[in-house]
């Protein structure tokens, strides 16, 4: 449900049109209502989820498969399971509904939703933080027991903001270690656990989308080298499947010379998650972001060796579309009808006590 909020306000960003907040006003307010009500489920500050139905799945995560969340022991955790990244949406949807009241001139309203992301903020990093390993814990179970497992949900927090700079680093340098880089992209599980498989659906595969996440995490951290790392292991990865189409995972065997990435039996290939991928991870190394209240797009490019220019064709924004050749330090537009000004530069973000400027 924060993820509807986070693409109602990258859909603005694109578009720059106020009506469109308008005209799902109510959608955002009942899903603001779903976060603080069910979403909280004991009222503690953070988001849980819990099986009601003998017939729902147990996780409801991304890794919604039944062993994909587990303690340090291998063992099944009990819920209600916060898990980390839940909190990372949360925190990030409330600023951009906070932007939304922004332009909807509801000052107060926006006032409050940033004083619960500040407060989940500061109670997420006093909880999650797990210091000897340098990442955030996976979660915290039903008894509000850490989960000290290594994983690449504590990635998605990166891009959602809510990990202090001081601790982002040290974030990235978890998630690349070898544990869990196989080469081919970061797995979902630590190589090191109890439970990993790299055959298995979440405990240890490498998932495309998930990787596009974390490099948009790393690019936000200031970590280009690793972003350009991802990018490179993901699209290495397509070269070898069939018409480029990645498939939704694929095992997190490690990658060596000759090697090829190994398929998931039964893995949905084309599969729209994956191919997004590609696009996402074109978009992180080109730098590129939109402010919709300036009518402006921000490219920021940081382009590895490997691919040292990149033309880009109809890329839709504002009233139109436009046209742009990229290079390491040189950005040129060949054609602009979006109405949106053009900024070869990094997208200013503010401190989070201040209106930000939501970014797609």
């Amino acid at each position: 449900t924060p993820l509807y909020i986070i693409v109602l306000s990258y859909a603005y960003q694109w578009s720059g049109d106020v009506a469109l907040l308008r005209r799902y006003r109510r959608n955002a307010d009942a899903a603001l209502r779903w976060i603080l009500k069910y979403g909280d489920r004991d009222g503690d500050g953070f988001q849980e989820y819990l099986r009601r139905s003998k017939q729902g799945i147990e996780n409801q995560g991304w890794k919604d498969s039944w062993d994909a969340i587990r303690h340090a022991d291998g063992s099944i955790p009990k819920g209600p399971i916060a898990l980390c990244e839940l909190q990372g949406y949360a925190f990030d949807a409330f600023l951009r509904m906070a932007e939304i009241y922004d332009l909807l001139e509801e000052p107060k309203r926006a006032k409050d939703m940033r004083a619960k992301a500040r407060v989940l903020y500061e109670r997420f990093n006093e909880t999650f933080w797990w210091e000897s390993e340098g990442t955030y814990y996976l979660g915290l179970d039903g008894d509000k027991r850490p989960m000290e497992t290594v994983a690449s949900n504590a990635g998605h927090c990166l891009g959602s903001g809510i990990v202090p700079a001081e601790r982002a680093g040290r974030v990235v340098d978890r998630l690349m270690a070898e544990d869990m880089w196989s080469g081919w992209g970061v797995r979902t599980l630590s190589s090191a656990h109890p439970g990993y498989n790299p055959f298995s659906y979440h405990c240890g595969s490498v998932w495309p989308h998930d990787n596009a996440n974390l490099a948009g995490g790393f690019r936000r951290a200031g970590r280009h080298k690793e972003a350009q790392q991802v990018a490179e292991g993901i699209f290495a990865a397509a070269e070898r499947f069939q018409s480029y189409r990645l498939p939704e995972l694929f095992a997190g065997l490690p990658r060596e010379a000759g090697s090829f990435p190994v398929p998931y039996l039964g893995a949905n290939v084309p599969q729209a998650w994956a191919a997004a991928a590609v696009f996402r991870l074109v978009a992180i190394l080109c730098g590129i972001h939109t402010v919709g209240r300036s009518r402006t797009m921000y490219v920021n490019p940081d382009l590895p060796d490997w691919l040292p220019a990149l033309t880009l064709n109809n890329l839709r924004a504002g009233e139109g579309s436009l046209d742009l050749h990229v290079e390491q330090h040189h950005v040129e537009v060949l054609r602009n009808t979006t109405g949106y000004s053009v900024v070869h530069g990094k997208l200013p973000r503010p401190a989070l006590n201040e209106a930000p400027l939501a970014r797609s």
